[in-house]
């Protein structure tokens, strides 16, 4: 592997984040700060407890998530859409740089951006709401794994779309009212139970209540399922980001 060119775009795609700090970390850490000071202070100070867990500290782990998700997919589709816009994506596309590296280094910018993102946030939380992390080392790793899956979608996205309002379209008509619906703010146990087998359609019920686990060991579903269905989705977003590679789809006039 070229390690040269794979660190030249990461660090490009890094120096982009500091140039636009308040849009990249700020913001983010400010909304999802207004999500803990409504939610988890005001209302989750008059409900009950959640599975033997505070409502502030139950919401936690996924408005994290939502946090990381959204951003992960802006991060990533931005940054391969830009050079596609400036049409400086030639220069990449003639470069002897093989299809891995532009993985890694594009997806793996946009991920470190989304991890430190979560990380600030999870720091942020514990100003608003006491809570515990029962395996750290699985929260850390499932961030990780989480990050990376949706950076990768976010790249898909970004080649796909054929003008900026389109890389909002999945992020903001797809992914949030998703989150939303997930559990993020609710267990599904709460639900009528048709609503509940309703639910289990909804991807990010898997990666809510997978997070949730490494941080109370509670969790609505299988935690080994929702790992499986956020690997397999990884391997299937690596295969076709790959295919627009090797194709040139959608990069080549």
């Amino acid at each position: 592997m070229n390690l040269q060119a794979v660190r030249a775009i990461y660090t490009f795609e890094l120096h982009r984040t500091w140039r636009t700090l308040f849009q990249s970390i700020a913001s983010p850490v400010i909304s999802t700060s207004l999500y803990f000071v409504v939610f988890g202070s005001a209302i989750g100070a008059r409900m009950q407890e959640i599975d033997g867990i505070p409502y502030g500290a139950f919401i936690v782990p996924g408005l994290i998530l939502l946090a990381v998700l959204t951003e992960s997919i802006s991060n990533a589709s931005f940054g391969i859409y830009l050079p596609r816009f400036t049409g400086t994506i030639y220069e990449l596309l003639s470069a002897p740089v093989s299809i891995a590296e532009v993985l890694v280094g594009y997806v793996g910018a946009a991920a470190t951006k989304s991890i430190i993102l979560g990380l600030i946030i999870l720091i942020t939380a514990r100003l608003f709401v006491p809570f515990g992390i029962e395996h750290p080392v699985w929260m850390l790793a499932y961030l990780v794994l989480i990050s990376v899956t949706f950076c990768m979608f976010g790249f898909i996205l970004g080649i796909w779309a054929n003008g900026f309002e389109k890389l909002q379209i999945v992020p903001i008509l797809v992914v949030t009212p998703l989150t939303f619906l997930g559990g993020t703010f609710y267990s599904i146990a709460m639900l009528p139970p048709a609503w509940q087998v309703v639910t289990l359609f909804n991807p990010v019920v898997y990666l809510v209540n997978g997070f949730r686990w490494t941080f109370y060991g509670i969790a609505d579903v299988d935690v080994r399922l929702a790992l499986g269905m956020t690997v397999l989705f990884l391997a299937l977003c690596i295969g076709l980001a790959a295919w627009m590679l090797r194709t040139g789809y959608r990069l080549k006039a």
